[in-house]
């Protein structure tokens, strides 16, 4: 066993691991109240809007992987919301845009989050919606201890929100003036929000699935819709543009849409099966970076060496070339998922990898999609446009880039060994002024669409944009059953495919997979705002041996050496066949905890 900032968590009850531990407690609170994995996370994820509101909002985005005790694979719950119907490509060009803003009104989709989790609760849980808000509520209402990175958020867009976006300065300017780290912080605001909505909900009677309905109505064609088409009827800010423009989300948009159920697809790995959800999200570049490793003897390598590091970085650059090429919304096209993912075609991919770092944007080539390859090649040749710096970015990893950021993650796996894997993101404090009324911001995923005709990314009413939010299942040879995932934008499915590689190959057990120097690559072309690509940049922690850094420079990779344990917000949970569970959380940024017994 190598050396491990924690214990792996051990148990048989149920465990819970989150990137903030009042969350994480939250949604041990619903295991010991007799709920299930679905409550748990649920509690879990509305605790993560009110303390991370600088990485996910009640207004945001999230895709989640639910695994039913037994079943032999998990579904897919989609509450990644689609564009509104007036969120044309002609209407955005007509603005003077040529990328949509990472901020603003006009980057806004419908809100999905806050559906998946009543799809989830409704189908899967076992307590009353007013239980498992509870939590939140109460730190909403009543406060909690304030990150010292919100905190630096709030004063970093202190004068925004005074001079552009006045909606939201009397929710994060408290009496005028951002919060001092570490103070008692509350917004009663989005505690009357969940207030109403509960009541509303008990108002359909005592049946719970009646009062779970009564909020997805209250939500999407109640009172939350209605303040939210009140605000953006009128409203014109500033966005990440530099420029003023009006939003074209309605409420209409929102009472249009609803979450829903779906496959996951999957690639079977050295005996493991790999569940991801589907193009339209970034989930196949993982499992297309296993088929092009599955020939290699990876568990010869050493983990922390710099032909595992190289070999991985190759794998993942290739993989987010087909990702910019060919995936994005399957409902509007017809993605090639089946050949992305086949093992002739990893098969190929595997056999473009050198010994010396790549610098070039290579999509595969598939006969039929010529013409999304070369749209890609062009696009990326472009250079990105300038911006404002108002809100733009995934603020997950800012510490790293000095960009703004977003996400959150969570996994479940309760006593009956019932699973989720979510990854809440979106809504942040820095994509948009606060709703008046509801007292967060909209999401901004819509920077994710392209003003470009014919792509499955392209911008059009009722398509969802490609998210870069990727929750992860695995199960493996001996039944073991596996829930893991990461905040991070473009990072997510790196830094997932070195924890998984490091547990498969390895024989490390989760927190040691977890807490191992991490890396990864910018060469690819950006999923949020201005959109641009980094040719051969490899960031990689500096606990990597000195001579795997060296050697990696002399194969050419452009090596940015990042600060100590900063790389990565990793979680997961496992089920033993056993009976046993497990679970584990990262070191890194000080927040995440898993806990269970």
């Amino acid at each position: 066993m190598t050396f491990t900032t924690r214990p792996e968590l051990a148990g048989t009850f149920g465990m819970v691991t989150s990137t903030h531990w009042l969350a994480t407690a939250a949604g041990m609170k619903m295991l010991e109240a007799g709920g299930s994995a679905a409550d748990a996370a649920v509690a879990t994820g509305f605790v993560l809007n009110v303390v991370e509101p600088h990485l996910n909002g009640p207004l945001g985005d999230m895709p989640l992987l639910y695994r039913a005790a037994g079943a032999e694979e998990p579904v897919v719950i989609c509450g990644q919301g689609s564009a509104p119907a007036g969120a044309t490509i002609a209407h955005y060009r007509a603005e003077g845009l040529t990328r949509i803003p990472g901020s603003g009104l006009l980057a806004t989709v419908v809100p999905g989050a806050f559906d998946a989790w009543m799809l989830l609760l409704r189908d899967h849980g076992r307590l009353p919606l007013s239980d498992v808000l509870a939590p939140a509520i109460h730190y909403a209402r009543h406060g909690h201890p304030i990150l010292p990175r919100v905190a630096n958020e709030i004063a970093g867009m202190a004068d925004v929100f005074r001079s552009e976006w006045p909606t939201s300065a009397p929710v994060w300017l408290p009496g005028g003036h951002a919060p001092e780290p570490g103070t008692l912080f509350a917004n009663r605001a989005l505690a009357d929000f969940w207030d109403r909505l509960v009541d509303e909900a008990k108002g359909a009677g005592v049946d719970r699935e009646a009062q779970i309905e009564a909020a997805r109505t209250a939500f999407y064609e109640g009172f939350v819709a209605e303040a939210i088409d009140d605000f953006l009827r009128d409203a014109e800010v500033l966005d990440a543009s530099g420029q003023r423009h009006k939003g074209v989300l309605t409420g209409q948009d929102m009472a249009d849409w609803r979450a829903t159920y779906e496959r996951p697809i999957s690639v079977d790995h050295a005996g493991w099966t790999v569940w991801k959800c589907g193009g339209w999200t970034q989930g196949p570049v993982l499992l297309q970076a296993l088929q092009m490793l599955r020939g290699d003897d990876l568990a010869g390598m050493d983990p922390v060496g710099p032909e595992f590091v190289h070999l991985v970085t190759e794998a993942l650059k290739l993989a987010f070339a087909d990702r910019e090429a060919y995936l994005g919304e399957p409902n509007a096209m017809d993605l090639p998922l089946e050949t992305l993912l086949s093992t002739a075609y990893g098969a190929a991919r595997r056999s473009q990898i050198g010994e010396t770092a790549s610098l070039e944007f290579r999509p595969g080539a598939i006969p039929g999609y010529e013409a999304w390859a070369e749209a890609f090649r062009a696009r990326v040749a472009e250079p990105a446009p300038a911006d404002s710096g108002i809100g733009i970015g995934e603020p997950t990893m800012a510490h790293l880039t000095e960009k703004p950021g977003d996400t959150c993650h969570i996994d479940v796996i309760d006593q009956w060994g019932n699973s989720v894997s979510a990854t809440p993101s979106g809504g942040w404090l820095k994509s948009s002024p606060v709703v008046p009324g509801l007292g967060v911001p909209l999401n901004s995923r819509a920077q994710m669409f392209w003003l470009d005709e014919g792509l499955p990314t392209s911008l059009a009413p009722g398509r969802r944009p490609r998210t870069t939010l990727t929750p992860s299942m695995a199960q493996g040879p001996d039944g073991t059953q596996l829930a893991f995932g990461t905040p991070g934008g473009d990072q997510q499915d790196q830094w997932q495919l070195i924890f998984l590689l490091r547990l498969i190959h390895h024989g490390m057990n989760l927190q040691e997979a977890i807490d191992g120097p991490l890396f990864h690559t910018g060469h690819l072309q950006a999923s949020f705002y201005p959109r641009g690509a980094r040719p051969g940049h490899l960031m990689i922690e500096p606990n990597f041996p000195e001579a795997t850094l060296a050697e990696l420079a002399s194969k050419g990779h452009r090596l940015e050496v990042a600060a100590p344990w900063s790389i990565g917000r990793l979680t997961a949970a496992r089920k033993r066949p056993d009976g046993i569970l497990q679970a584990a959380a990262t070191p890194r940024l000080m927040q995440a905890y898993a806990a269970g017994r």
